[in-house]
């Protein structure tokens, strides 16, 4: 009953988010409730415990189908944008070379004083 009812819904709403997106948790989310609510209110009509071993099948299932190439925090993975990124790298070098060139510097003007 669980996958007459709940997963058909299911299905059509992650059709629409577009497999992209799956992984994004804040576009999953609201679907991904009402999946969990919908297995609940089935349990509870033909009542049975929430959760039992097949609503955990049940759910094993989806993820495998649906969730399997998601990382464990739920969002999907990216480098950050170049603004954030270039600083972090252009920085470092900058400061190296100017420490270089100041040691150099410094240590040729000291040669001839004794």
């Amino acid at each position: 009953m669980i996958r007459h009812y709940c997963l058909k819904d299911f299905q059509h709403s992650m059709e629409g988010i577009g497999q992209r997106l799956w992984c994004d948790w804040d576009q999953t989310v609201g679907t991904y409730g009402e999946l969990t609510n919908c297995t609940a209110l089935i349990a509870e009509k033909l009542d049975c415990y929430w959760p039992n071993r097949l609503v955990d099948e049940f759910f094993v299932a989806v993820h495998k189908q649906y969730f399997r190439n998601c990382s464990p925090s739920g969002r999907a993975l990216h480098d950050p944008p170049n603004g954030v990124l270039c600083p972090f790298i252009v920085l470092p070098v900058l400061v190296t070379l100017l420490m270089t060139a100041l040691v150099v510097w410094r240590s040729k003007r000291s040669e001839g004083i004794v």
